[in-house]
């Protein structure tokens, strides 16, 4: 099969969906991988070091679109891709469909083969293409976080962990996955007041035992987040529901009871936000007031440590793109669960559930195509 790797295009966006050595396990595996030009300059890898793990240099996406069987993103494909993306195409990336109506047409347009990275599943309903990304932006939420409750960035002037006879920053995480305990993780280091929520008791009877004591493990309710979003110095929205929009938590009027000057760290804006008030944003412009409320809520946090987050993501889909490359997509979903499960569009048709629902279009189920 001939894999073809993708410059990504997206504001900001430093990533690039394979590394060399991804490309040596490719060409070990007998598949040509053909690599857009400086497609890993923000990365850290040159052109040569492609070259040097047996890839050919492409100048432009139109050639490798035109050539390749499968193409890999880090992101989600831009408007000026649309019409680029070729039928029976396979197309691997991350999507969040259920937040992008138009890509969504537009890949029902093109009869592709749309797997997503973020709705691939283990029988463990855990997330393997998602848990790297998560675990960089749980940690990279409280990074920013504690930079925005900074004065000259329009917080506050609270340092998140506090000083002696000063007491730390109470640090509220909506949501007790990936990026929520990796936030929490963060934020407990750093001294702070940590509140992590969520709906499944025995993920928080879990956590009850193996967090820090300074980390305080609740039911997630109407109720407890009302009250906790008043205390808040710095609210971190880290809910998920795999391949779905993300349910809004944070209402309009909950948002106006917090502290001038407090910070809203909104991971879940890929789909959707879990706030009403988020809206996305980029590196270069990452915060807006609501309120008097900060809000962060930038789409590829993880792009902003593109060397860290590349090689993370490599390690995770590797093994899946080369299996999908040897045995062809229908035969990898009929042997392969797992990728199964990532089948968000296919010649045509809708494959997930979440995103019918989502966009109200119509939904087949993928079993009904292999």
């Amino acid at each position: 099969m001939i894999i073809g790797i993708l410059k990504e295009i997206k504001i900001e966006e430093n990533r690039v969906s394979m590394t060399p050595s991804g490309v040596e396990v490719m060409k070990q595996n007998n598949h040509k991988v053909l690599v857009e030009k400086h497609a890993g300059i923000g990365s850290g890898f040159e052109d040569s070091d492609y070259e040097k793990a047996g890839a050919e240099i492409i100048d432009g996406p139109k050639e490798i679109f035109k050539r390749a069987d499968m193409v890999m993103h880090v992101k989600e494909p831009q408007p000026l891709e649309y019409d680029l993306i070729r039928k029976d195409q396979i197309v691997f990336t991350y999507l969040h469909l259920a937040a992008e109506e138009k890509l969504t047409h537009a890949l029902i347009k093109s009869n592709s083969v749309s797997i997503a990275y973020e709705t691939i599943q283990k029988a463990d309903k855990s997330l393997p293409l998602l848990t790297p990304m998560s675990e960089v932006a749980g940690r990279m939420a409280i990074q920013q976080g504690a930079k925005y409750l900074e004065m000259p960035q329009g917080g506050q002037g609270v340092l998140l962990g506090g000083v002696t006879g000063v007491k730390p920053a109470n640090v509220v995480i909506l949501g007790a996955g990936v990026v929520g305990v990796n936030a929490a993780k963060m934020a407990c280091g750093l001294g702070a007041m940590v509140y992590l929520l969520d709906i499944n008791i025995d993920r928080l009877r879990y956590l009850n035992d193996v967090m820090p004591a300074n980390c305080f493990i609740l039911m997630s309710s109407p109720a407890a987040i009302r009250d906790l979003a008043e205390k808040a110095d710095l609210l971190v929205g880290a809910v998920l529901i795999p391949g779905a929009k993300a349910p809004k938590l944070m209402t309009k009027d909950i948002v106006k009871t917090m502290k001038k000057g407090s910070v809203i760290v909104d991971v879940a804006i890929d789909q959707g936000g879990c706030c009403e008030t988020s809206k996305p944003t980029t590196h270069s412009n990452p915060v807006y007031l609501v309120d008097g409320v900060l809000h962060y809520c930038v789409t590829n946090m993880p792009g902003a440590v593109a060397k860290t987050s590349t090689i993370a993501l490599t390690n995770a889909t590797l093994p899946y793109a080369v299996e999908i490359a040897n045995k062809g997509w229908k035969k990898s979903m009929k042997e392969n669960s797992e990728i199964k499960a990532g089948a968000n569009v296919i010649n045509g048709k809708i494959t997930f559930q979440g995103v019918s629902d989502a966009l109200g279009l119509g939904y087949t189920a993928v079993d009904q195509l292999l």
